[in-house]
């Protein structure tokens, strides 16, 4: 397992805690070299030391594209390529709420983080992959980006365009080998789900055929698969994790 990560590079955005940072925890066991990306550099800074291979942290905002871009050019310097992007970095929003009360500036907010920051991580790396001949994408969306969760307008509506970010730059690239892919889970048990009104919880597990919400373990095993070597024939795609919700 370990000869295909050696020497590879990831950018994991939204790495300090929640899904990112169970990503980042599996590649570092894979001895691949990580570039942490994330708002908060106090958690940053704890994930850092928890990692158990080389890793640089860049505390940021993603939705500055300045400021994405300085990250991963730094990034190159650091480590000399980028093999890997896993945009992982995202927010709920206003939620368990209908579409006439939310507010503009909380469905731009939603839309900056979840859609325009997984953009700006990928406007850059891209060229950098390019040079190489190699890559892998991975931008998390949801199963809302496929569905529609109502009450979420914002995050549904966000993820819907990451999902459609994905097929478009999937065909773009496809052959340059580098591969895009999006994965859509159902609730996994992070904080940002625990932060969520009960309520909206619980509309979105019992739409879920196995009637439990998903795990970070879950996830991280099938986020290392999509941007592993082995995954060189689907691209464009949008793997499902929703236990059963969603079939296509």
């Amino acid at each position: 397992m370990t000869s295909q990560w050696e020497n590879r590079v990831c950018i994991v955005t939204g790495a300090a805690s929640g899904l990112g940072f169970a990503i980042a925890a599996r590649l570092s066991a894979y001895k691949v070299k990580l570039a942490l990306f994330d708002k908060d550099k106090d958690k940053l800074l704890i994930a850092s030391d928890k990692l158990k291979y080389e890793n640089e942290i860049f505390p940021l905002d993603i939705t500055h594209e300045d400021a994405v871009r300085v990250a991963v050019d730094k990034t190159v310097k650091k480590f000399g390529k980028i093999d890997m992007l896993i945009n992982s970095a995202g927010i709920t929003g206003e939620t368990n709420i209908k579409s006439h009360e939310i507010s503009t500036a909380n469905l731009q907010m939603v839309f900056a983080v979840n859609f325009m920051g997984s953009f700006f991580t990928s406007k850059y790396a891209l060229p950098y992959m390019l040079h190489n001949n190699y890559g892998r994408i991975l931008h998390i969306a949801s199963i809302a980006g496929k569905e529609g969760n109502a009450g979420m307008l914002a995050y549904s509506a966000s993820k819907a365009a990451v999902i459609g970010m994905t097929k478009v730059q999937g065909k773009e690239y496809a052959e340059t080998n580098i591969t895009i892919n999006a994965l859509a889970p159902a609730v996994i048990r992070t904080a940002l789900v625990d932060a969520m009104p009960e309520a909206q919880v619980k509309y979105m597990t019992d739409k879920i055929p196995m009637k439990r919400c998903g795990t970070l373990d879950e996830a991280a095993d099938m986020a290392c698969f999509i941007v592993s070597s082995q995954n060189s024939f689907s691209t464009g795609f949008t793997f499902d994790l929703s236990g059963g919700r969603a079939t296509y």
